[in-house]
């Protein structure tokens, strides 16, 4: 049974891989792909989509056949003979087109599990795409971090040989091993909530949270179409929550029209024998006509639908659960567009801020940092003035860190609203 389960798998992997994208990070991918075929919530979902699709024969098939028997403590007296046992067979057929309804209402179910499968497959996908990129961004940090210790203990280095030389301050170099210091702490930390991410995303792929995984490096950032108007198009079609909701709708379209024929009577034919004893007898001298020949029957039956009542409020619980489902799928469909709106915005803003540090925070810092130092060395410039654009530096290249990975988390982020990976600038 479970390597049905993981054929099932593979072949709905390889018909929904499309719906996220990777931007060429073939690693991304394969973790991706790692998690979609052994997390337990994925699993489980696809578990009650195919359970779903079993409902549809059970509800399409008739009713078992009823059998039963009967031994008379006294016996019937009948003209033919004492009747000494009875033996009779039933078959209950449903009204006119009330199993049909009930098979097209277990179908629109199972499509709602299907929808509900793919929803928590968009879940995962976007679980390990938030902690592969957080991933991305504190390698960036502990790579910039470890500079700025080398950094530091270039600056110390020249702060203890202008005070062997007497024109320096031994607090200098006190103060810059404390900054060290501090700058070995901040990298603990990092590897400390590395350790938690590493945790986390092994978790979703199901496997030891020990399991190592090697330095991560965030992919080039992709230029996207943020169009809204085509990104709700797409999410309309798309998003597996806005079609669940759809299902629905038919689903309990499909259980207003049973509600509407419950009331059509159920069939019963049976078939019954009887068995009678011979007498043995004579009547006059003569034997008695069809003495000791056992009997047979044919019944028919019909359920009467006298208490409408019951089917009247059952009509108007399913018009009711209609209307329900309608508004539903309107509510789905307007949140969507709100995070799409809200998201479209939120990556155009990061996009910004990402081209303000590129061109010209980083740069300025950098030689901010050269012309500092040069000054410093030459006795111009105090200590705490090389710490300050030290740190305004390293503040400005963990940004930019920030700003990629938060940048690439929007995108996913947009991607699991409108459920598909969305669409990128075409460049001529």
């Amino acid at each position: 049974m479970f390597i049905h389960l993981v054929v099932g798998m593979a072949l709905a992997a390889a018909t929904l891989s499309g719906t996220y994208a990777t931007h060429g990070d073939e690693r991304l991918e394969a973790l991706i792909e790692d998690a979609l075929e052994a997390n337990p919530r994925v699993l489980r979902a696809f578990a009650d989509y195919q359970a779903a699709r079993h409902r549809g024969p059970q509800e399409a098939g008739l009713p078992d056949p009823t059998v039963s028997f009967t031994q008379f403590a006294r016996t019937v007296e009948t003209r033919v003979g004492p009747q000494q046992r009875m033996l009779s067979v039933s078959q209950g057929i449903p009204g006119l087109g009330k199993r049909g309804a009930k098979s097209q209402l277990a179908s629109k179910a199972a499509e709602v599990h299907d929808e509900l499968y793919s929803a928590t497959r968009a879940e995962i996908v976007l679980r390990v795409k938030h902690a592969y990129y957080d991933l991305g961004y504190l390698d960036r940090a502990l790579a910039k971090t470890r500079e700025d210790e080398a950094l530091l203990e270039h600056f110390e280095e020249i702060a203890r040989r202008r005070y062997a030389q007497g024109f320096g301050l031994q607090a200098d170099s006190l103060r810059l091993q404390a900054q060290i210091m501090h700058a070995v702490h901040r990298r603990q930390q990092l590897l400390a909530w590395r350790v938690d991410l590493e945790a986390a995303l092994n978790s979703l792929r199901d496997v030891p949270a020990d399991s190592e995984i090697g330095e991560v490096s965030l992919p080039p950032l992709p230029d996207l179409n943020l169009e809204r108007k085509s990104l709700a198009e797409i999410g309309r079609r798309a998003r597996s929550e806005v079609r669940a909701a759809f299902r629905r709708i038919e689903e309990t379209e499909k259980q207003a029209h049973l509600a509407r024929i419950r009331h059509r009577p159920d069939l019963t034919l049976g078939l019954a024998w009887g068995n009678i004893r011979a007498r043995g007898l004579q009547l006059a001298g003569m034997p008695l006509p069809g003495d000791g020949k056992d009997s047979y029957a044919i019944s028919v039956g019909l359920t009467l639908p006298l208490f409408r009542r019951k089917y009247d409020a059952g009509i108007r619980e399913a018009v009711e659960r209609v209307s329900a489902a309608r508004l539903a799928y309107r509510d789905s469909t307007s949140t969507m567009e709100a995070e799409i709106r809200s998201l479209s915005f939120r990556i155009e803003n990061i996009a910004r801020q990402i081209r303000l540090f590129e061109s010209t925070l980083v740069p300025q810092a950098e030689q901010a940092l050269e012309s500092t130092l040069a000054a410093y060395a030459n006795g111009t410039v105090e200590v705490t003035g090389l710490l300050d654009i030290q740190r305004t530096l390293l503040d400005a290249q963990l940004g930019l860190a920030r700003l990629r990975a938060d940048y690439l988390k929007a995108v996913a982020d947009l991607e699991r609203a409108i459920g598909a990976a969305v669409p990128e600038e075409m460049h001529s």
